[in-house]
Formats: structure tokens, C-alpha cells, sequence
């Protein structure tokens, strides 16, 4: 249960962003909804992303979502001051942040500018970015009152002792696999983000820019990359670039390569299945149907035998 001093933390955390946009003092944030405005104003056509918020909000409706994340609650950077700033997805330091509500990201490409470079991928590129947050905005969170502050035992289908112990381990560096309920989780929300990105993509004739570092965003937000894909080193202008390019690189292998194969792994041929059970049991907090589906495929107690940390359910541990 969350206490009155807890709830009224959350308040004020939810009523005050900038603790979290003052970690890039360079950058100016617009909320999402102004954002879209001014482009519609400066010419750029946005009618690609509002499609393909309309197909996310009739997916998710059918996992159970019953709210997308207000685009108020979505801020946006640009305009950036910083010689050479480079924005998108994979830019340090942004996403969604539940005890804020708050989701923070920029946009795509060079930051010079308060419009895109390349508003075709820019816009696929903040679709894919706000389709991932709305099932992290609407995944089951439960929050308990730990000396008048909250603190988050339950996000989705991973549990959380209020001492920090997490109900799964982390994964072990290079592990091909995952075990780590985080990165499944994270792995599910991108899945469907990016599948959403690509069927936008396709219906409104999209296509993959030429130049190297374009050509491979376009590829990561529309869930096309290739095992060996790469960028020439040569259109890595910057060293900002290079990090984009590392980073992107480095949630593809974390992330989106591993959740693949744990769906290869236990649901050969029935992956779209436990994909969708997935989502729904992130966002009702419910186990019973994964675990039972789990269980009927791999014996019982799958899910407690694939993910449960050692030591989890120890009683010298803080409840």
C-alpha cells in the first residue's frame, strides 16, 4: 500500500519533469502534441505518425490497454545548442520514467533545429520511440511506502523486494540468451514498436534512405537489421554519431536479439503466442495464463525455474 507521504512524493515528482530534462542542459523540450503542432505549421506533414498511433492504440487495446500515453507527457528535444548534437532513440539518457510518468527522447538526426533532416524517418523514428513507451506507461506498476517514500515492487510481470533485490538475475555479459525478466520485458515492448514502425513504413511508401547511417536507422526502427549489418565507418561524421551507431548497436544485441531467441527458445512456432501473453500479463500484472501456457509446453514451474533469482523468497531478506 502507498502511504499519503509516498503518494504525495509521486505527485510532486509527476508535476515537476525538469530533474529530468535539466540532464541535457544543451537541448530544448517540447511536449509531443506542440511539437507535432509546429511541424504541421512549418510544412511537415505528420500524418504518418497519427496513423500509426491509431494502429497502437487498436493492438494494444486488444492486450488490455486501455490508455495511451498522453503526448503532453512525451517531451521532445531539439533546438540543441551543442555542436554536433544527434538525436534519436538510441540518444543517452531518455525514455519512459515511471515514478514521473514522463517519457523523454529527441528527435531523430541533427539537433540544430527545432525541424528534422529527414522528417520521413524522424517521424518513424518518434513513432517507434512513443509506441515503446505507451506499453511501458501501461505495464502494472504497484508501489509500496518505505519511510515516506515510494518504492516500486511490481513493474509488469517482474517483482522487486523493497530492499532492491530483483525477482531475476541480470544476464551475463555476451550471453545470447536472457533470463532477465527486464529484458524481456523491454525486448516485448520494442517488438511491437518497431512492428508498428514498419507497417507504417510500408503503408506509406517509406523507403530506406541511401546514405549509410540513415539506411541503418531506417533498419532498426522498422526491426530490419541484419545480423552482420553494419555502417561505413566514413559516414560517421561525428564522434556523437559514432556513439549513436554503438549504442544502436549495443541494444540490438542486448536487447532485441536476445528476446528473439528466448521466443525461439520456448515457443518454437508459436512465438507471435507467447509474444502476445507477454504483453498482456505486462500490462494486467497477471501471471496465471503466461505461466499456465509456460507450464503446459515445459512442465510445471517454468516461469519460477527460468527467472526467479537465487535467494529471492529468502526470509532474511526485506519483504
Amino acid at each position: 500500500m502507498t502511504g499519503p507521504r509516498a503518494l504525495a512524493a509521486l505527485e510532486a515528482m509527476r508535476a515537476d519533469a525538469s530533474p529530468l530534462t535539466s540532464r541535457h542542459p544543451d537541448h530544448v523540450f517540447l511536449p509531443l502534441s506542440e511539437l507535432l503542432a509546429n511541424w504541421e505549421e512549418l510544412g511537415v506533414g505528420t500524418s504518418s505518425f497519427r496513423a500509426g498511433v491509431e494502429l497502437a492504440g487498436r493492438r494494444y487495446a486488444g492486450y488490455g490497454l486501455g490508455r495511451m500515453l498522453p503526448l503532453d507527457r512525451v517531451l521532445v528535444g531539439c533546438d540543441s545548442s551543442r555542436a554536433g548534437a544527434f538525436g534519436g532513440f538510441h540518444h543517452p539518457d531518455q525514455g519512459y520514467r515511471h515514478f514521473q510518468m514522463v517519457a523523454v527522447i529527441t528527435m531523430y538526426g541533427p539537433m540544430g533545429g527545432r525541424t528534422p533532416e529527414t522528417p520521413s524517418l524522424a517521424l518513424l523514428d518518434l513513432l517507434r520511440a512513443y509506441a515503446h513507451d505507451c506499453l511501458h506507461y501501461g505495464s502494472r506498476r504497484r508501489y509500496v511506502d518505505v519511510a515516506g517514500a515510494p518504492v516500486r515492487t511490481q513493474y509488469g510481470i517482474n517483482f522487486r523486494r523493497t530492499n532492491g533485490h530483483s525477482y531475476s538475475p541480470a544476464d551475463k555479459q555476451g550471453s545470447r540468451h536472457t533470463r532477465n525478466l527486464g529484458i524481456v520485458m523491454e525486448g516485448a515492448c520494442d517488438r511491437e514498436a518497431r512492428s508498428i514502425a514498419r507497417h507504417t513504413a510500408e503503408r506509406f511508401g517509406v523507403s530506406e534512405p541511401s546514405d549509410a547511417l540513415s539506411g541503418l536507422a531506417f533498419r532498426d526502427v522498422t526491426g530490419t537489421l541484419s545480423n552482420g549489418d553494419t555502417c561505413d565507418a566514413g559516414a560517421l561524421e561525428s564522434e556523437e554519431r559514432a556513439r549513436y551507431v554503438a549504442s544502436l548497436r549495443g541494444y540490438e544485441r542486448g536487447v532485441n536479439r536476445r528476446y528473439a531467441h528466448f521466443l525461439e527458445e520456448f515457443a518454437p512456432g508459436e512465438e507471435r503466442e507467447c509474444h502476445s501473453l507477454i504483453l498482456e500479463a505486462m500490462i494486467s500484472g497477471g501471471m496465471y495464463t503466461l505461466g499456465a501456457w509456460l507450464d503446459e509446453r515445459h512442465g510445471p514451474g517454468t516461469f519460477m525455474g527460468l527467472f526467479r533469482s537465487p535467494g529471492y523468497f529468502d526470509p532474511g531478506l526485506t519483504a
